[in-house]
């Protein structure tokens, strides 16, 4: 019978074997992720403000880190692992703080929709409230995986995965602006657009990359899978949410644009 020193040292092999490749796994919604936000972010590059490119930016390197992090972890490179993790976990703070202090952009939005409608063609107010009142919970629940993936650290699977789901957890926004641009540009920028379809597409698509992701690495029925799950399937009430009278006086009360 092994001794607890090789036991763990049997189920250490097990997971480098298992998360091996998963560095260029993770190109994928890297790509998806930058894909998405290419036109919106690089097409005004020199009119965003300050706030949005640290968010990018911040958000970005956020992505890049959950690629060389698991190579590091499976490549005999642990101690810049833990370096790096170190470090990853002041650039998760940064990814919340900077997506939360945005916010007024929509609630300007708002504002501007209703001033000058016919800029804004079929997004009407309640789709930007609805943007604040699903990003709020994404936010959370991004900084809770991160917490967990602390927590876990000493539990390889525990801490890989709950990382992982971070990925998911925040990429509608980025892809959906990609998503709705290419409707723009397949119809124009007209009424006639649905501004919630390309949520919904954007949304289909996060959920099969989460369940594929989750299937490969054997991980469908881990807490973070149903988080991340649960995170985009609230973002289909982006309607009922964002016309209600009761969120959007608490977001006016609480944001200010």
């Amino acid at each position: 019978m092994p001794d607890h020193a090789s036991a763990k040292s049997l189920l250490n092999l097990s997971f480098m074997e298992k998360y091996k490749k998963l560095h260029l796994f993770m190109i994928i919604p890297m790509v998806v992720m930058q894909l998405g936000i290419a036109y919106d972010y690089w097409g005004d590059f020199s009119d965003n403000a300050w706030s949005i490119h640290i968010h990018y930016w911040s958000g970005t390197i956020w992505y890049l880190y959950l690629i060389i992090q698991p190579y590091y972890a499976t490549h005999g490179q642990l101690e810049k692992h833990r370096t790096n993790g170190i470090i990853g976990m002041f650039l998760a703070g940064g990814v919340c703080l900077t997506a939360l202090s945005m916010m007024y952009r929509d609630i300007q939005s708002v504002q501007n929709a209703i001033a000058f409608p016919e800029r804004f063609g079929p997004f009407k107010p309640y789709f930007f409230y609805g943007v604040i009142a699903l990003e709020i919970p994404m936010i959370l629940a991004f900084g809770y995986a991160v917490i967990q993936s602390i927590l876990k650290r000493k539990q390889l699977e525990n801490h890989a995965w709950w990382l992982i789901s971070t990925v998911f957890i925040i990429m509608m926004p980025a892809l959906g602006r990609g998503v709705q641009f290419l409707q723009i540009a397949m119809n124009g920028f007209t009424l006639d657009i649905d501004a919630l379809l390309g949520l919904y597409i954007a949304n289909s698509i996060i959920i099969g990359l989460i369940l594929i992701t989750a299937f490969k690495y054997k991980n469908l029925k881990h807490p973070a899978t149903y988080l991340a799950i649960g995170v985009n399937i609230f973002n289909y009430f982006l309607e009922p949410i964002g016309k209600s009278e009761g969120v959007q006086q608490f977001l006016e009360t609480m944001i200010k644009g």
